[in-house]
């Protein structure tokens, strides 16, 4: 069976270089999160890259990404636009941005054919949960089961910034291991105490260092594509929001498929310990860890031959 790694780029900036989280360099020979991502992915059976992005990155993206990657495994792409919407919608006067990570696994309609994993471009996730993501998809499959998803489930203490606060999606399961419902929260931090606090009052008295929580690594089959694009049309048609800033993202939609009995996601445990550059500061952390994955002989010091 072939199975598919989706990667969310289109957030990158317009201008390559310093700035751009997602491009910054982190190993010895100038590898790029995603590179790790990527050599992780495939060594656990994915077989197929696709990057979403935006059109007008194109020449640039392929040139310092793309091109590379391609002479490793398959790659195609995908496009995220701001005015890629339904029939009859069009963009608010106003509008700035695309409408989020939703939008962005939606826009691989007719390209994603296989059971796939999505990520994002500037998160690395560690070598065991794409190897038990893999393994859900190809194990678990039957036809009866293609509306089951999955996700990495990170523990909250291996997912946070010592240069600030984060927002993590809060897991809460059944016993079986199926998600229940994500609780969205902000603010949360290590206080001077050692103990981890944040600024969302629902999640206050449940948040602890081992909680399991949503990274936005999700997978799942093609037909979770058909729930993005019906869902994308009630999310516009819903004039709750502030239609400049409200976005379609994926921990919301798949929430709303847990409540209305349209998807079940079981929550793959990983221990591994997430990094990201959330903050300029976070960049030496980043590069010190991949330094260190090397010395342990997790990653080969030129991680491409």
């Amino acid at each position: 069976m072939n199975t598919t790694l989706v990667i969310m780029a289109a957030g990158i900036g317009s201008r390559f270089g310093g700035g751009v989280k997602q491009l910054t360099p982190v190993g010895p020979n100038g590898e790029i999160i995603i590179d790790y991502s990527i050599h992780d992915a495939l060594e656990a059976g994915f077989d197929k890259i696709i990057f979403i992005i935006r059109k007008d990155l194109e020449k640039d993206f392929k040139e310092i990404i793309g091109n590379r990657i391609e002479k490793i495994a398959p790659v195609e792409y995908a496009y995220q636009e701001m005015d890629d919407l339904p029939e009859g919608f069009s963009v608010p006067e106003g509008r700035k941005k695309p409408w989020g990570t939703g939008q962005a696994v939606r826009c691989c309609k007719g390209v994603v054919n296989e059971p796939f994993a999505v990520i994002n471009a500037d998160d690395y996730y560690g070598k065991e949960a794409f190897v038990k993501i893999h393994e859900f998809l190809v194990e678990n499959y039957t036809p009866e089961k293609s509306k089951e998803l999955c996700m990495a489930g990170f523990i909250l203490g291996n997912t946070l910034s010592d240069n600030g606060t984060v927002t993590r999606g809060i897991c809460v399961e059944d016993e079986a291991g199926y998600l229940h419902r994500v609780i969205e929260t902000k603010g949360i931090i290590r206080n001077n105490q050692g103990t981890i606090d944040c600024d969302t009052e629902e999640s206050k008295d449940i948040i602890q260092e081992n909680n399991r929580v949503s990274m936005n690594m999700w997978a799942g089959y093609p037909c979770f594509i058909d729930y993005l694009e019906n869902g994308f049309k009630e999310f516009l048609l819903d004039d709750s929001g502030d239609e400049l800033t409200k976005e379609y993202l994926l921990p919301i939609i798949v929430d709303q498929l847990i409540k209305t009995n349209r998807a079940s996601v079981k929550v793959l445990e990983t221990t591994d310990k997430w990094f990201g550059v959330t903050y300029p500061e976070d960049k030496q952390i980043v590069q010190d860890s991949i330094n260190e994955l090397i010395e342990q002989g997790i990653y080969p010091e030129k991680l491409w031959k």
